[in-house]
């Protein structure tokens, strides 16, 4: 339940201050995605915090994106301008297919290198991968400047909140086929083995 609220709970912050934070502030209505941006980020810092008390380290990816959410969302604060803060998410984006694709052209996959202890694939099933995953950040990439640049600030929050979620857990989904050509055949009951049961006593 922690680790959930520490994920979704700084994008959550960013929603409902996008929405009411300016009234709540007694400030103009043009200033609400400014509000939402300084509350993502101090919530953000807070997630992170925790889990670094927790004894835990947040993976690469979540860093990165972190990263680029205090150096755009401080510039769009400073500036007063709120197209940094629409931005980002492209750039993050971006710079994960750039490195996938990095890996992609030296023959290797990164992913590979992050998941392979939790996914022992075969080294083309985690190419394939490594290929779908490389062509949904360029895809989220363009819909996101899609979004931003012909849509209304309010349904370009909406659409950050409460869309890329769901189509990235159905991107997911839509890979299970995959997962179960290039997974070893007894992966499931090694798991099993593992966790001290034994894979034929519900038959």
């Amino acid at each position: 339940m922690r680790k959930t609220i520490e994920e979704f709970g700084p994008l959550l912050v960013f929603f409902i201050l996008n929405a009411r934070g300016a009234e709540w502030l007694s400030l103009p209505e043009t200033q609400s995605l400014f509000v939402a941006t300084g509350g993502f980020m101090v919530a953000l810092g807070v997630a992170l915090a925790s889990t670094y008390l927790r004894g835990e380290r947040p993976n690469n990816m979540t860093l990165a994106s972190a990263g680029f959410v205090f150096v755009f969302g401080s510039i769009t604060l400073f500036l007063q301008d709120e197209t940094f803060i629409k931005i980002k998410p492209t750039l993050v984006y971006c710079l994960f297919a750039g490195i996938l694709t990095f890996g992609l052209v030296r023959d290797r996959s990164y992913l590979q290198m992050l998941m392979g202890d939790m996914l022992p694939l075969s080294t083309e099933g985690w190419m394939v991968l490594t290929r779908r995953w490389t062509g949904f950040f360029v895809f989220l990439a363009v819909l996101n400047e899609a979004v931003w640049r012909t849509q209304t600030t309010d349904l370009w929050v909406s659409f950050k909140v409460f869309a890329i979620l769901p189509l990235t857990i159905g991107f997911m989904l839509l890979q299970m086929p995959l997962l179960r050509r290039h997974l070893p055949p007894d992966f499931g009951q090694e798991s099993n083995q593992e966790n001290g049961q034994d894979p034929e006593s519900d038959l």
